[in-house]
């Protein structure tokens, strides 16, 4: 009795936390805008080319809802409080990893509620990487992985290296149940799915709404229901974090609490942090992942693995100025405004300045527009320069590349057919047994001649 009451007590405890508390009024929100009885947001088919696009609304319409049916006369305030509902994942765009409301004509879906944040998921890395590899075994484009995926499929792939092959399996026996559903309904779930991991692990640069939460902050209150999380934030570090504390009278702050902060916010910066071992680190490509290479340089450029192995290639032909320039330009979009103009100067005394020592073959046109850029540096400045970057590697040195004896080894080095080996070690085990067995006769006739 007393074991029930005080898991109905924490359960109670649980729902009147703030956290739960806004998910229940945007859950509220949003079981509204479903119903079409009281005039909910319509929900429609609209037909594509060759192909038609279940159950969506537009930015336009949600917007308009939010304006009407909870009195709000700002078209601002009802845009941000859609974003705010988006970013929860309670409505996600189709087309775009960013989890905002837009007031045009953006195809949005609603979240199923097995994903709603309500239901406190506290979801894995082996999850995590289950899901990027599904992902991988879908010839679809609406399921292509974007850059910062590809990015953390790899490291994944490095840090659960010795159990790849159990991810491998689950990812392709939740293929093969896929495949088993309805057309509209997959595309649908798949979008759903996808949504989910946008909301627990967001593009880099958006706001992680998972992440340092009221819920857990309130948490604290009762040590002795705080949750081990998965990332392996222990009790201590988590109550060193100043908005754990209870309040107090306000002092001068001392090298002590700023000790403490620092602590709290690296344990913060490790949450996300794979490691990696040294051993994962120097495991070559799988056949499947060198094959998917030469689908298009696209899918080449977002593997780390894949660029690695393209810039040894152009480095070996002294002519890696190209992809250098454009990998540089990928960074520049991912720097802090501060350090933008910095790294814009550095581009082009590299590049393209005259004399420069990696100088790159750019047309006329592209310098001339580049050149303006300059004069008003920003993190988009060489757009023009590096769209012709990249369609000189796309028609020329990717090609070569693919033709290259660098490739071709790394084919090659993965084509040994597993069951030969097999066949080899099953020959080896024989052998082995054999030659006991022999051994175990001899020494038993010897002990009975003696």
């Amino acid at each position: 009795m007393a074991q029930g009451s005080s898991d109905m007590e924490t359960a109670d405890q649980e729902e009147s936390s703030p956290n739960m508390i806004v998910y229940r009024k945007i859950e509220d929100i949003i079981t509204r805008m479903q119903d079409d009885k009281t005039g909910g947001v319509p929900i429609r088919t609209v037909k594509s080319f060759l192909s038609k696009i279940p159950s969506v609304v537009t930015g336009v319409d949600i917007v308009q809802w939010l304006m009407k049916n909870l009195n709000v006369d700002d078209l601002a305030e009802a845009i941000h409080l859609g974003s705010l509902i988006a970013a929860q994942g309670y409505i996600f765009p189709i087309s775009d990893h960013v989890l905002t409301l837009k007031d045009d004509g953006t195809f949005y879906r609603f979240q199923a509620p097995y994903f709603w944040p309500s239901n406190c998921w506290e979801p894995e890395n082996t999850d995590y990487a289950i899901y990027l590899c599904k992902r991988t075994m879908q010839n679809k484009a609406r399921l292509e992985l974007a850059d910062y995926e590809a990015e953390n499929l790899a490291r994944l792939q490095r840090a659960f290296a010795r159990k790849w092959e159990f991810i491998f399996m689950q990812a392709e026996a939740q293929v093969k149940i896929d495949r088993k559903k309805d057309k509209t309904e997959r595309k649908i779930l798949d979008s759903q799915e996808r949504a989910f991991w946008d909301v627990h692990r967001p593009v880099p640069g958006c706001v992680n709404t998972t992440e340092m939460d009221i819920r857990k902050c309130r948490r604290m209150k009762n040590p002795q229901r705080v949750k081990k999380s998965v990332y392996g934030v222990t009790e201590d570090s988590q109550s060193q974090s100043p908005v754990h504390m209870p309040s107090q009278p306000v002092r001068k702050t001392t090298k002590e609490d700023v000790r403490k902060q620092i602590t709290f916010l690296n344990v913060q910066i490790d949450r996300h942090c794979l490691k990696m071992s040294k051993v994962a680190e120097s495991k070559e490509p799988s056949q499947h992942r060198v094959k998917r290479w030469a689908f298009s340089i696209d899918d080449m450029l977002k593997d780390p693995m894949g660029r690695d192995q393209f810039l040894r290639f152009l480095e070996s032909e002294f002519s890696s100025e190209n992809l250098r320039f454009w990998l540089a330009v990928q960074d520049l979009k991912k720097q802090p405004l501060l350090d933008v103009a910095t790294r814009v100067e550095d581009i082009w005394q590299e590049f393209l300045a005259p004399g420069a020592q990696s100088a790159i073959n750019l047309d006329s046109h592209s310098y001339e527009i580049t050149s303006q850029n300059v004069k008003d540096p920003g993190r988009y400045t060489y757009e023009d320069a590096q769209e012709h970057i990249y369609k000189l590697m796309k028609s020329d040195s990717y090609a070569r590349f693919l033709r290259s004896n660098a490739y071709q080894d790394l084919l090659l080095a993965k084509k040994k057919p597993e069951n030969e080996q097999g066949r080899r070690t099953s020959l080896e085990k024989f052998t082995r047994s054999m030659g006991k067995s022999l051994a175990g006769k001899r020494l038993t006739g010897l002990m009975q001649s003696s």
